[in-house]
């Protein structure tokens, strides 16, 4: 303990000095304009990471279409049947692509084949239903974290290979205040003692009085070869993008816009394996680009980890975090690498958090050349939530036992991040049976009006840091093993950090 306090002793004498620190490796970090859809290739680049991962190519479908007006859509009316004929009629035939024309088509669910592109036109709209009985029979899926039968989602699949939604329309959705959306009760409060339930018993349609929750936007469930390119999603009721159990998914120029939503989140990648996403624009009050492996028993009981995920060239607006992994890590965060983004007006530039009943944790996560502008914190660990979720077990020492889920976070790299403005520059909230261990954090030009709040951590290492803070203030408890090394901080006054 007495290290990190003379460490830190010496880090606020360096405010308002001029030191002699070594000059920072300057490293190009990009602007807004260069990231997002706008400046999308038409080609996949070959993707590097600090490990292994399969290089993922566009699908290629047969050249094989069929419009939803040949299988009798209509604009008047519910399109559902007509969009599912036609989808299922290329099936059969092998594969190819299902054309949504210009115009406005209502629909219920769609469920996509394997080697079908539901490719929508630049003025086509599919507008989703907000009434529970166009999501039934219920259908496989996993409601933030846990599985059950339920409504599942608007666009889904199960089993399937080779499956896509392309082109410039838009998926638009039932928006606040339908049905759905009004009648969900204890939707976002899965029953604690779910899990002892047989998966097969628990089936929430909404019929007779029974429970029903919320379907997710675009959902894929044990899918092998995704991808989502180029299209425009908003008025969500839930999650937007979200893989459960699948290998091979990419997600590219895809704008959504989830913005006031409650659990809007943009993309939840689920126990999914071998994730490009790439030139996204997202607008949202959740979270934006989020890695999840399921919750607390029954994510463990699954067992199926997020692995092996690069994000890059992507933008992040008004959303909780830029890059959230978790809360539910129940099977493990693993092998991800976020470079090349730029996140603005995020509560949290970078969101790692948990809870202790969750299980899991992660691990081999990398970020490199990231711009965070006008954010609440630019790195943000909560490992604990607060007592209006956990009860004792948000408190640090708590008076009930603590869970042998406990989750466990470790092994985080990150490195040439341009911080323009935000309020907390670093808050780390560990616990005590499992610390937020061996993090390093290099190359970081920040204006902050905050610097630390550190919880709960060991072995952090924070090199060549260029601060400039209102207040050169931190606190530290139960914190072991900070290596500060070329790291300067000088005083501004509040005016100057929010140029």
């Amino acid at each position: 303990m007495r290290k990190i306090q003379l460490l830190l002793g010496v880090l606020l004498l360096l405010c308002g000095v001029q030191t002699m620190a070594q000059e920072m490796v300057k490293v190009a970090v990009p602007e807004k304009q260069q990231v997002g859809p706008s400046v999308m290739p038409k080609e996949i680049a070959p993707i590097q990471a600090p490990f292994e991962m399969r290089q993922l190519q566009k699908l290629v479908f047969p050249n094989r279409s069929l419009s939803i007006v040949k299988t009798g859509a209509k604009q008047k009316g519910m399109a559902t049947k007509a969009i599912q004929k036609a989808i299922d009629q290329i099936n059969k035939q092998g594969g190819g692509t299902v054309i949504i024309p210009d115009g406005e088509w209502k629909t219920g669910r769609i469920i996509l084949k394997s080697n079908v592109n539901l490719r929508l036109e630049k003025n086509a709209v599919l507008s989703f239903s907000g009434q529970v009985k166009d999501y039934l029979p219920v259908v496989l899926t996993r409601n933030e974290g846990v599985e059950l039968y339920s409504l599942g989602s608007m666009v889904y699949a199960k089993d399937a290979e080779n499956i896509a939604i392309t082109g410039e329309g838009t998926l638009n959705g039932p928006g606040r205040g339908c049905e759905i959306d009004t009648l969900e009760k204890n939707g976002s409060f899965l029953d604690k003692e779910m899990w002892q339930v047989p998966l097969k018993d628990r089936i929430y349609d909404g019929q007779k009085g029974r429970l029903f929750y919320r379907p997710t936007f675009v959902g894929f469930i044990h899918c092998k070869n995704i991808m989502v390119e180029g299209i425009t999603m908003k008025n969500t009721i839930f999650w937007n993008i979200v893989p459960e159990y699948c290998d091979g998914v990419i997600v590219r120029g895809v704008t959504i816009d989830s913005y006031r939503t409650p659990r809007g989140d943009a993309m939840n990648m689920s126990s999914t394996r071998n994730v490009l996403i790439e030139y996204c624009w997202v607008n949202t009050t959740d979270d934006a680009y989020t890695l999840k492996a399921g919750r607390g028993k029954d994510g463990l009981r699954v067992g199926i980890p997020t692995e092996n995920v690069v994000i890059r060239h992507c933008y992040a607006t008004h959303s909780a975090g830029g890059v959230a992994i978790g809360t539910e890590v129940a099977g493990g965060v693993r092998n991800v690498y976020a470079h090349d983004c730029v996140f603005e007006g995020c509560s949290n530039g970078t969101y790692v958090k948990t809870r202790r009943t969750r299980g899991g944790g992660s691990e081999n996560v990398y970020f490199d050349r990231i711009r965070l502008i006008d954010c609440k914190t630019a790195f943000l660990w909560n490992m604990l939530g607060n007592r209006q979720w956990m009860g004792p077990l948000g408190d640090r020492y708590p008076n009930v036992e603590i869970p042998a889920e406990s989750p466990c976070y470790k092994n985080m790299f990150f490195k040439n991040f341009i911080v323009e403005n935000c309020v907390t520059l670093l808050k780390v909230i560990g616990t005590p049976e499992h610390p937020v261990e061996n993090v390093s954090i290099e190359n970081v030009d920040a204006k902050c009006q905050n610097l630390f709040q550190l919880q709960d951590l060991k072995n952090f290492r924070l090199k060549n840091w260029r601060v400039q803070a209102e207040q050169c203030n931190y606190t530290s408890t139960g914190a072991e093993s900070i290596s500060l090394e070329n790291v300067e901080v000088n005083p501004i006054r509040s005016e100057e950090r929010r140029r």
